[in-house]
């Protein structure tokens, strides 16, 4: 998910080379990621029956669908679509039973809840002006209306000292308003160029208004990061990664589609960030030190 968007933000720079790498390996990720998955349904049903319950299982939703959006950006709208069919068949199947299971307070996690759900706006809207699909567009008004409710919903019961512990996912808190943005501003695009939905002024002012929450988020996140700095690598690092990207993808589209130079300076700067926050996080994955097994004592470092 977060090289998916990284790769995205990246196209949206013009970068098309290194957009199309990472892409790529977001494409051999959920490969593996969904041969896992099946091996799971076959060997461990009952663990995997318990995974579908967290918020952090919807994440195979925002995968999908940034993958899709990455795919159609290259003019594979068959793979968008497919894409789309599958994110959305996943929302439909896990959305009931990680509602049941909500538990508060909340974490950075939950707010997976939102950022599926926006995910799939997004890629409707970006499949909808590319196809001319104006069913599809205000289609996608409903999951962006629904994402920025289960954003409301979670943030208000969100536990504020996870800004402090946190291990990484909290950069959500900011994240998913960020794929809120996106999704708005993908709407308001597809509204202008298929001339429906008033040529999305709402939608632009709309788009604005969550941009400027959105960065609101930032100076919060990075002083918490200078405050509390968490070096060592934990996998939710990952989650940090997928609104560092967001926030330049989201700035590209709302400079564009409101045309504020403000957001467009930004988000060329923010991108190479949000590059070297991928490149940190997956050399702090690969070079991390395997932990000893249960009753098994870690081997000793050689002194002198």
């Amino acid at each position: 998910m977060g090289t998916g968007i990284v790769s995205v933000a990246l196209s949206l720079d013009g970068e098309r080379t290194i957009s199309r790498v990472l892409l790529a390996i977001t494409g051999v990720m959920w490969v593996t990621l969904a041969a896992l998955a099946a091996a799971r349904v076959m060997h461990d049903r009952a663990g995997l029956q318990a995974d579908a319950r967290t918020p952090s299982a919807l994440t195979s939703v925002a995968g999908t669908a940034v993958l899709g959006t990455g795919l159609t950006a290259l003019g594979w709208s068959w793979a968008g679509i497919a894409s789309l069919v599958i994110a959305a068949g996943v929302w439909a199947a896990l959305i009931g039973p990680v509602l049941a299971s909500l538990e508060r307070p909340t974490v950075g996690a939950t707010l997976l809840l939102a950022v599926a759900t926006e995910s799939l706006a997004e890629l409707a809207a970006t499949l909808a002006a590319r196809e001319h699909a104006r069913w599809l567009l205000a289609a996608a008004l409903v999951p962006f209306t629904l994402g920025l409710c289960f954003y409301v919903l979670v943030i208000s019961r969100f536990d504020l000292d996870e800004l402090v512990a946190g291990r990484g996912d909290h950069w959500i808190t900011g994240g998913a308003l960020a794929i809120s943005t996106l999704a708005a501003g993908r709407i308001a695009a597809g509204a202008k160029a298929l001339a429906m939905l008033g040529g999305g002024g709402a939608l632009k002012a709309i788009a604005l208004a969550l941009w400027i929450a959105t960065m609101l988020w930032l100076p919060v996140l990075l002083v918490a990061e200078a405050r509390w700095p968490r070096l060592r690598y934990d996998v939710r690092r990952w989650s940090t990664v997928f609104p560092v990207g967001m926030y330049a993808a989201c700035s590209f589209v709302v400079g564009t589609v409101a045309a504020v130079s403000a957001a467009t300076s930004f988000a060329r700067v923010w991108v190479w960030i949000a590059l070297a926050v991928w490149a940190a996080v997956l050399a702090a994955m690969l070079l991390r030190r395997p932990r000893p097994a249960p009753g098994e004592r870690a081997p000793r470092t050689p002194r002198g």
